[in-house]
């Protein structure tokens, strides 16, 4: 039973159709990594003219663009553009009006 289950797994791993549907998922991850980048950079973009534009943020606002949008941004390795204009939202002064 062993022999039986190492030849399959053998095959399994031996065989090209494997190795093809595995390489077809990861593009299909790849494009879909390189999907979400560039709504999150055009969103982090849009927003932080928007603030830079205005003068001011809210805390919320900071919050909202510094949690959920640059920093998962930038764990996967997005560039330097939004990073400059983050810094740059980091320089407005922070209030509590809402927008």
């Amino acid at each position: 039973m062993a022999q039986i289950i190492i030849a399959l797994v053998a095959a399994v791993f031996g065989s090209t159709g494997f190795w093809s549907w595995l390489s077809s998922r990861s593009k299909k991850r790849s494009d879909e990594s390189r999907l979400l980048m560039g709504l999150a950079y055009s969103e982090i973009i849009r927003r932080s003219e928007e603030y830079i534009r205005r003068g001011w943020i809210g805390t919320d606002e900071f919050n909202e663009l510094d949690r959920y949008l640059f920093q998962p941004y930038a764990s996967m390795g997005g560039n330097g553009t939004a990073e400059k204009l983050m810094n740059a939202v980091k320089a407005l002064p922070v209030s509590k009006e809402v927008a």
